[in-house]
């Protein structure tokens, strides 16, 4: 079962490592590579294709180095408007960022692959190749700084409404945090302390909200999987409000009142029931990581892939069919 969901994902990967957010020939847009969405589809391949997940990293750090002008420009000002601020977004073939006008203000991007590169590294992966994947790791923590990202309202995980997002924030703390205990071929990225302390006083304020205008939101859950920077009071309110809040019978509504593919009421996003599987195993819970289990298998299609998501209160799910994200979070549950 688990070996059939990794070919599903493998699927999506282009010669490069990079991977498609669906199936490369959708006309949903879902054929471009999100960084974000690179690093969770990685997450399922972690233990059975290192030398894979290695490559689509290479090609990231590539993604950084073809863009660096944009990152020693925002260093030098901070950016003004969203155009100038990195992309989350690339053309998987030339690694060309989208110039749509779009959510494209994604500060949870560059946290969360400093943090799984870090983690990797960790871990024995060796992804970095010389100076200038370190140089372009030393320039994103001071892109964050210059962003000022423990203040700085983005579109957030969903590519929506600016605000200050908890997840987004906590994304970026994860990031700094881990990168400043790793050691990349025997060099020490600087990170300064009161960078991650300003994101970590951000947090204390908010968590265990989303942001000013949202309770709850399926994104917190990565505060406590994989990023583990909520403290066990705020993940036990997180669980707790996304529990009795967004849970649906095939899949878990990213916030209430979410527009996206809403007809007769919000979608229901398959994603949400791995991952809570994954942090209820995390916690010990056998019980309620069952449950979680026997949900996500439910919310297969009858090609055994997970949607992005299905419509309210129905069996009938959108084109985006994987969502590579929710198919890997499936692998990691299974494991």
């Amino acid at each position: 079962m688990k070996q059939a969901s990794i070919l599903i994902l493998k699927k999506l990967r282009h010669e490069n490592g990079l991977f498609s957010a669906s199936k490369k020939d959708v006309s949903t847009g879902y054929n471009m590579a999100w960084i974000r969405d690179n690093v969770y589809e990685c997450l399922g391949l972690e233990k059975s294709e290192k030398l894979l997940v290695t490559q689509t990293y290479q090609t990231m750090l590539d993604i950084f180095l073809k863009h660096e002008n944009k990152i020693d420009s925002a260093i030098l000002n901070p950016p003004k408007n969203k155009q100038d601020y990195l992309h989350a977004r690339y053309f998987p073939h030339n690694l060309e960022e989208s110039k749509e006008e779009w959510g494209n203000k994604q500060n949870d991007m560059v946290g969360t692959f400093l943090f799984k590169i870090s983690d990797l590294t960790q871990k024995g992966l060796k992804i970095i190749r010389n100076q200038n994947d370190i140089r372009i790791l030393q320039k994103l923590v001071k892109y964050l700084d210059s962003i000022s990202y423990y203040r700085d309202p983005d579109n957030g995980m969903w590519e929506e409404k600016e605000e200050i997002h908890s997840s987004s924030v906590g994304a970026c703390v994860a990031g700094l945090k881990k990168l400043k205990e790793t050691e990349f071929n025997k060099t020490m990225i600087y990170v300064p302390e009161e960078l991650i302390k300003k994101g970590m006083d951000t947090l204390e304020v908010l968590l265990p909200r989303e942001s000013v205008t949202k309770k709850v939101d399926l994104a917190l859950l990565s505060l406590i999987w994989p990023f583990e920077i909520a403290t066990k009071e705020q993940a036990k309110e997180i669980l707790k409000n996304v529990e009795e809040n967004l849970v649906r019978e095939k899949g878990v509504v990213r916030y209430i009142r979410d527009s996206y593919y809403n007809e007769n009421g919000e979608a229901e996003w398959t994603m949400g029931f791995p991952w809570l599987a994954i942090i209820y195993r995390k916690l010990k819970n056998q019980k309620k990581y069952k449950f979680y289990m026997n949900k996500s298998l439910s919310c297969q299609n009858k090609s055994k892939e997970m949607p992005e998501l299905y419509f309210a209160k129905s069996q009938k799910h959108n084109q985006n069919s994987p969502l590579g994200w929710a198919q890997s979070l499936l692998i990691v549950a299974m494991e």
